[in-house]
């Protein structure tokens, strides 16, 4: 495809941000363009450092999106596009299955709903379970009744961005680490990348900025919400005595009256199996270890409004969940409404994440995908769960609505 789009000429193109989305968008820039360059600026020394790099590595079927959204849409999208390329470059891709288990009639009823939508949304192989069905998928497990999903897979999301660059690099783009993007400047035409080192000019750029997205769009004028306010989650890992008792994924029911999902079971691609996450709110929107705090960030919340809005209305929410941030007992207890013979299992502390948890003025979270345009600038302002799921069908969509213009 030629790069000219409308009376403009693309030839340079500029990505901000090295994690699954940004890499997956310039593999996409440099595959639908003649002649194009390509360069992905990353401000850490490796990709994938920050959210990708300390998700789940779960690849989500589209199990709870509505029906006909850019979530669902992008999600059912995205898994075909990841099977495809772990096939390609020889990667991992398990598809272990995953149990969603109502243990009351509400949660049974939340579940049908849930089935509907994932019916709706062509979900393969998706199915209801009774209470006596559960231990044929899961035999330690126990519930009312439960949703299986057997095509929900698991990956490593970080050697997915690395094999997703190497392809960037072989198709002639750069990827400079370790330069920090300050801001972007719109100018009559293209717009410039401002880093320490100086700026420097593209006839498009594209901002997947993650944890700094919302600070990334204000300096090119864009609106300063959706704010990001970070949230931290924990994760344990089952020690190898009891890591045999569950086989796939474990999942509560959503509760809409809690807007993070709780302590869930999860296998990993290494053979681990993780409990969490939790989430409680975060000292700083890279802050990995539980004493690493940054004043401006934690500003940069407290003196938004909307924060406080949406910690009134979530009291029993944040008691729920602080309440796992100090008990590793209460942690695994959660997990054991599932599987009970975890009880006295040992689990050691595993990775801690940051999502980047996007948030109105009001105090409601933004649920779905939000895609900004600022002409010739675009903006990922919102990339929840599924966002590394739908990483490569995000950059199909990008790049088309970009190339449209």
């Amino acid at each position: 495809m030629s790069g000219n789009t409308g009376s403009r000429k693309i030839k340079r193109c500029a990505v901000v941000g090295g994690g699954i989305i940004g890499v997956a968008v310039a593999r996409e820039l440099a595959a639908k363009l003649d002649d194009v360059q390509v360069t992905v600026y990353e401000k850490e020394d490796r990709l994938a450092a920050h959210q990708t790099g300390h998700n789940s590595g779960v690849v989500h079927a589209g199990l709870y999106y509505e029906p006909g959204g850019l979530k669902a849409t992008l999600c059912r999208r995205g898994v075909e596009l990841l099977q495809e390329f772990c096939a390609a470059k020889g990667l991992p891709y398990e598809a272990c299955g995953k149990l969603v288990i109502a243990q009351t009639a509400e949660e049974s009823r939340r579940l049908d709903s849930i089935f509907a939508r994932a019916t709706a949304n062509g979900v393969p192989g998706a199915r209801m379970l009774s209470r006596g069905q559960i231990s044929e998928v899961e035999p330690n497990a126990v519930g009312l009744s439960a949703l299986h999903s057997p095509e929900t897979a698991i990956v490593d999301y970080a050697a997915i961005t690395n094999a997703l660059a190497d392809d960037v690099r072989a198709s002639g783009g750069t990827i400079r680490l370790g330069q920090e993007v300050t801001s972007l400047e719109q100018q009559m035409s293209g717009v410039v990348v401002h880093t320490k080192e100086g700026g420097e000019h593209f006839d498009l750029v594209v901002a997947c900025a993650g944890l700094q997205s919302d600070r990334l769009a204000e300096s090119t004028g864009e609106p300063a919400t959706p704010r990001i306010v970070p949230f931290f989650g924990q994760y344990f890992l089952l020690g190898k005595e009891a890591r045999e008792k569950v086989k796939g994924l474990i999942y509560p029911v959503p509760d809409p009256k809690h807007p993070f999902l709780g302590v869930h079971l999860t296998k990993r691609i290494d053979g681990e199996m993780m409990l969490g996450p939790n989430a409680f709110i975060s000292f700083g929107r890279e802050s990995y270890a539980w004493n690493a705090v940054n004043v401006r960030d934690v500003l940069n919340y407290t003196l938004f409004p909307g924060f406080w809005n949406f910690a009134r209305q979530n009291v029993p929410s944040a008691v729920r969940e602080f309440q796992t941030v100090v008990s590793k007992k209460k942690f695994i207890r959660e997990a054991m409404r599932f599987v009970p013979s975890l009880e006295g299992a040992t689990i050691l502390p595993g990775t801690r994440g940051v999502r980047a948890q996007a948030m109105n003025g009001d105090g409601s979270l933004v649920d779905d995908f939000v895609i900004a345009r600022r002409r010739d600038a675009v903006m990922v302002r919102n990339a929840p769960s599924p966002g590394a799921t739908s990483s490569m069908a995000i950059a199909e969509y990008i790049v088309e609505q970009a190339l449209r213009d």
